[in-house]
């Protein structure tokens, strides 16, 4: 997966599976990345870390096979805290591409806010626009890839993300895995809840079917 040819801040990381292409005006799948794609309740700072979890790249592929662009927006504040570096970040994603792979899914894009505001390194220990729940990496995925937020969801297993989705006008769904909810950061209230990504798709492909449904599938 090769990373987008704009100019990408130094508090973000962005991979995109095919840099030429776009989905404009679709709907898309965000999907937070750790407690909903991945490892249920601990972190990934090393690349045998990282585990799917049950059902997950499943999950992912009926998005795949339904035309649905799946984008991870991911805050990784570890990078500003020094637990892992850029490059194992990569390889971490590497890892989780790999896997998804094996059955036979994928994802567009991902989306890594990498800063935190009491970090080590000094360029990335500060409050940042694409840290969630700023909607930033939404919005900047919104720009690389022509996706309407307003006809998409944003799924994750925290308040942070439920807040991020619905400041870039998305639905909200939030999984019962991971924290569910209960990270105690900010109070959050979902438009749905699901037991997990596995469900959570059940309700996008739900509207996708609706009449007048904004899935292009060629």
């Amino acid at each position: 997966m090769a990373a987008t040819k704009r100019a990408i801040p130094v508090d973000l990381a962005v991979r995109l599976r095919d840099p030429g292409r776009r989905f404009d005006g679709r709907a898309a799948a965000f999907l937070d990345r750790d407690g909903v794609i991945n490892n249920n309740g601990h972190y990934v700072n090393t690349v045998e870390d990282f585990e799917l979890l049950p059902g997950a790249a499943a999950a992912i592929r009926r998005l795949n096979d339904a035309g649905v662009p799946v984008i991870v927006v991911t805050n990784q504040g570890s990078v500003a805290l020094e637990y892992l570096t850029r490059d194992e970040l990569e390889r971490i994603h590497d890892r989780m591409d790999a896997l998804l792979a094996e059955e036979n899914a994928h994802v567009d894009a991902i989306y890594a806010a990498l800063a935190y505001p009491e970090g080590k390194v000094p360029e990335l220990a500060k409050v940042s626009e694409y840290r969630k729940p700023a909607p930033g990496m939404l919005r900047r995925a919104q720009e690389d890839l022509g996706v309407d937020p307003s006809r998409s969801h944003m799924v994750g297993d925290a308040t942070t993300d439920i807040l991020a989705g619905q400041a870039a006008g998305c639905l909200t769904i939030l999984v019962e895995t991971g924290f569910a909810g209960k990270d105690e950061k900010a109070k959050a209230v979902p438009d749905y809840v699901a037991v997990d990504l596995g469900a959570a798709v059940d309700l996008i492909l739900a509207a996708v079917d609706q009449p007048g449904s904004q899935v292009d599938l060629k």
